[in-house]
């Protein structure tokens, strides 16, 4: 009896306090003397209900700090690791993480028996992406002797999906049998997407195919698990699969669809698809017309795809989702017109760091990167703002990125030492954009440093990282270390084929070059038009004529490709040094589109070499005369054939020809790039330049190179270019 009038008493109350609360939510404390002498004096648990109501109710954080304090000076709840997991996961909706560890690490020794309080904990860890955390609790859980459950491993497989490597998923696995938990469903899809992040969809399959009993989260996560590792084939088999069975894919399942056929970039497919979607009645969401809208931006008719999918947004009422105002930012700017993206986003209301990113991307992918290093500028200076987060590291790794693709290196370097003072870390994208700027500065100990540093970040696995290190140690002239780089590739692709082939050939190796590409083709994988130019340019830089004649054949007869441009250009530079310059001329003049500068250049550089004015004057004349749009905006090339045509006739001692070359060049308003050639030291990259003074600080480097071509002159090797015959 006392306990029921208690209960009715405690019903009162809550409803008073309700309302209290919701006309003066600034205080938590007065309603409970009013309460809390029913409750201690009669029923614990009713007192429990009390708290864990207002905490399901707690809106603000300084009504769970209250709250709180209010728990610990109870002595009677304090102990009841039901509500201490209550305040974690309070305070982990809040985002307070290492609060809620903190209320962890203070419970009371009997409540860490209890897997309601460790799963709060791991949820928390989780949620809010401390996966590496997690795990650290779940291996104390297990040194403790509770007993993980149903709820906990779901958390800890996750964990394991973002932090652990193979192995480790494993002993989780193996943990989950011992516990005799692999038929629970939500185990078992959190099993099957963890081994479809570790890239390992046999296991995934093996695991679904074996469940007794499946969900639609089931079936959608090996979906989603196939769009994750590119292989949409295998995707909409399990789609059929699924309808077979009876069940009819829900809109999850369609866009996780339409996402693995975008990610192969089987686009047309992707929008084929979205039409049967549409056809059969599923209704659309934001989230499908966001990946349709990413497939628009790659389609070779974009014009009609934008117009049909931007229009569905407006009829279908999607133009307040912000993710799909981002989406369309990204198209637009994909597309170069960085105008329209602007437009867009500076129609939204509600800016979110995504659609900051998304500017950013568009301006840095257009090749405006001191436009794209203004936004970025912006968003820094919206730092501190509540509502905005700081630049992460998409925001970085977009306008390192885009200096690094203008040639723009000694400004990506400084913006990536920024992003290190920042504490931002760097992932595998802006790893290898930095490392293709050490390649093409020949930056050997800042590459060696990004090299350590992809070690410590565990990103040594990554292939993005591994070709980026793979063509730095190439092009640096360090083979050896190159060549180990690329045997410690577990899974190689065209790229680190490539890359390996490119830096034999860039150091004179041809032969190197060749058998690597042998060893290419037997290990199954099909060369592309890329392999192609890194192969004939080998052969051209090593001399080696039969066997580049011999590769242009196999690449036309064999491998059916068809030459474009840079193969015509290699083929003529590779006659031409080997002063077939005849054979030469007739590729030129036998090729199925007009030749562009370098296909010229290369002719009128071999006439240089041989000193063969015929040809040069022939070429040189085929070369000025050229008109099209396409070359007016190859500038620079057009400049360097000038200076070259110059050149070849001062050295026939054709004085006049050689400045009427030059006046022609500078009255048609073309002006030579200055060469430029760097050298590190001391950690540092230094710049020299034709034409500029010496800087005070580069006067010890100019002095060890005068040093160093001293000795190279004085060598017995050293042939002078006037003693070739």
């Amino acid at each position: 009896m006392v306990h029921a009038t208690a209960s009715l008493r405690l019903i009162s109350n809550i409803s008073l306090l309700h309302q209290q609360l919701h006309h003066s939510p600034s205080n938590l404390i007065r309603p409970f003397s009013a309460i809390t002498h029913i409750i201690n004096n009669n029923d614990n648990n009713a007192f429990l209900d009390f708290f864990d109501y207002l905490l399901q109710q707690c809106n603000r954080l300084h009504h769970l700090k209250q709250l709180h304090a209010r728990i610990i000076v109870s002595s009677s709840s304090s102990t009841s690791a039901f509500l201490l997991a209550r305040v974690i996961s309070v305070y982990a909706r809040f985002g307070r993480i290492f609060d809620a560890q903190n209320v962890f690490k203070t419970a009371p020794v009997d409540c860490l028996s209890s897997s309601l309080l460790w799963n709060s904990v791991l949820r928390a860890a989780v949620s809010t992406g401390h996966y590496q955390n997690a795990l650290k609790l779940y291996v104390e859980m297990r040194q403790r002797g509770a007993l993980a459950d149903g709820f906990t491993f779901p958390l800890v497989v996750r964990a394991c999906k973002f932090t652990g490597g193979f192995s480790l998923c494993k002993i989780v696995h193996n943990h989950v049998l011992q516990a005799g938990l692999q038929n629970n469903v939500h185990v078992a899809n959190e099993l099957i997407g963890m081994y479809a992040r570790m890239e390992r969809m046999d296991g995934s399959y093996k695991l679904f195919d074996k469940m007794p009993v499946r969900n639609f989260i089931s079936w959608n996560t090996m979906v989603s698990g196939y769009a994750l590792n590119y292989d949409c084939d295998s995707a909409i088999e399990v789609f059929r699969r699924m309808e077979f069975e009876g069940l009819e894919p829900n809109l999850v399942t369609w866009t996780s669809l339409l996402s693995s056929f975008a990610r192969c970039g089987r686009l047309e497919e992707t929008l084929e698809l979205f039409g049967m979607m549409r056809t059969r009645g599923i209704g659309v969401a934001a989230e499908a017309l966001a990946v349709v809208l990413s497939v628009c931006a790659d389609l070779v008719s974009f014009e009609k795809g934008r117009r049909v999918i931007h229009g569905y947004v407006i009829k279908g009422g999607f133009e307040n989702y912000l993710f799909v105002k981002n989406a369309l930012v990204c198209v637009y700017g994909k597309r170069g017109d960085v105008k329209e993206a602007q437009y867009l986003f500076s129609e939204m209301e509600c800016k979110s760091l995504v659609s900051w990113n998304a500017l950013i991307t568009s301006y840095a992918e257009a090749g405006l990167c001191d436009e794209a290093l203004a936004i970025f500028s912006q968003l820094e200076k919206l730092d501190g703002d509540s509502m905005m987060e700081r630049p992460n590291v998409i925001s970085w790794s977009a306008v390192i990125g885009a200096f690094a693709s203008k040639g723009r290196g000694e400004e990506a370097l400084y913006l990536f030492h920024r992003m290190q003072l920042a504490k931002v870390m760097a992932n595998a994208v802006t790893i290898a954009s930095v490392l293709s700027v050490c390649a093409e500065l020949a930056a050997l100990n800042i590459g060696r440093e990004i090299h350590g540093h992809a070690i410590r970040a565990s990103m040594k696995n990554n292939i993005l990282v591994e070709n980026g290190l793979l063509n730095m140690y190439m092009k640096c002239g360090c083979l050896e270390e190159g060549r180990l780089v690329f045997e410690g590739i577990n899974n190689k692709d065209l790229i680190s084929w490539n890359s390996k082939i490119t830096g034999y050939g860039m150091n004179g190796l041809g032969e190197n070059a060749l058998a690597t590409f042998e060893q290419m083709i037997e290990a199954g994988f099909k060369p592309d038009w890329v392999t192609f130019v890194a192969v004939l340019s080998a052969c051209s830089h090593a001399g080696l004529v039969d066997e580049g004649r011999e590769v242009f054949d196999r690449m036309v007869r064999e491998f059916r490709i068809e030459p474009r441009m840079e193969h015509y250009a290699c083929m003529v530079d590779l006659l031409g040094r080997a002063g077939l310059l005849q054979e030469a001329s007739s590729i030129v003049k036998n090729m199925p589109m007009e030749p562009n500068a370098c296909v010229w250049g290369a002719l009128l550089n071999s006439c240089r070499m041989h000193k063969n004015m015929d040809v040069a004057e022939q070429t040189a004349s085929e070369l000025f005369s050229l008109t099209t749009e396409r070359e007016r905006e190859r500038e620079t090339e057009t400049t360097g054939s000038y200076m070259l045509l110059s050149n070849i006739y001062a050295a026939s001692g054709r004085w006049e020809d050689s400045a009427r070359v030059r006046i022609s060049a500078k009255t048609k308003g073309l002006k030579k790039v200055a060469g430029q050639s760097w050298i590190e030291g001391k950690k540092k990259v230094h710049m020299f330049s034709s034409g500029h003074g010496l800087q005070l600080d580069l006067k010890e480097v100019y002095g060890i190179l005068e040093e160093l071509t001293s000795q190279i002159m004085k060598s017995e090797d050293f042939v002078h270019e006037n003693d070739i015959i």
